[in-house]
């Protein structure tokens, strides 16, 4: 085992068995949800999100709703496990890194009795205002300095750049890095990865195609499809 090892995972379909950006709506404003499918690629993510968020609120849709469907998304009981127990085995550090938002994230994780695990949490900023709307913003403000990313990451954050910044804030260098991801917005921060470091890719989603068409990764590769499989892979870092 690893005497210092970093654990990395994004949240939407690696940590979560959802996508928690289109799940609010799927369960609280089915119209909303379609006007996302309808706009996506037209409008920058996390702005589509937010513009979202604003019409779900005109619509009525509520906080105490919105919450809700964070509690009762799908979320496995083995990701829970894996978590819980490779932390109390090992001198193991978790960092989120995701494009959803800290209200989503927070919210899910302190329901399954995941957030005090988490040394980090970065994320797209987000808060309720006093009317009960979800005011969300990029995490690189569109108004500010932009990131230089060429491999393909979303303008609202590199993932690279984050998870140097990440490694820069909690030196000296981990032993190993574990990296759980689905998304193509995950291989930025995949071609970071050593040798001795392994990359949890889930077999749903972008990231798998990025690595069969671009290649270029330095770390082992696993693949996996039910959580459970992170289970078996958690217990054997232990």
């Amino acid at each position: 085992m690893a005497d210092r090892q970093l654990v990395v995972f994004d949240f939407d379909w690696s940590m979560a068995d959802q996508d928690t950006d289109r799940w609010v709506f799927e369960v609280n404003a089915p119209e909303v949800r379609r006007w996302i499918e309808d706009n996506e690629g037209k409008i920058q993510f996390t702005d589509l999100i937010a513009q979202a968020l604003r019409d779900a609120h005109a619509r009525g849709v509520t906080r105490e709703q919105l919450e809700h469907a964070l509690r009762i998304m799908p979320f496995h009981p083995a990701m829970v496990r894996a978590i819980t127990n490779l932390k109390a085995a090992s001198k193991t550090t978790f960092f989120c890194l995701s494009n959803a938002n800290s209200v989503y994230i927070s919210t899910i994780l302190k329901e399954k009795g995941l957030d005090a695990l988490f040394t980090e949490v970065v994320t797209n900023p987000a808060e309720w205002d006093p009317s009960g709307l979800l005011v969300l913003r990029r995490r690189v403000d569109p108004s500010g300095p932009q990131h230089t990313c060429t491999v393909g990451c979303s303008a609202n954050m590199c993932k690279g750049a984050e998870l140097e910044a990440f490694y820069a804030r909690h030196s000296p260098a981990f032993d190993r890095v574990v990296y759980v991801g689905d998304g193509s917005n995950d291989f930025c921060p995949a071609l970071r990865l050593r040798s001795q470091d392994l990359l949890l890719c889930r077999t749903f989603g972008g990231l798998h195609k990025r690595i069969a068409r671009d290649g270029g990764l330095k770390c082992e590769v696993k693949y996996w499809t039910g959580s459970w499989e992170v289970e078996e892979v958690f217990n054997s870092l232990q």
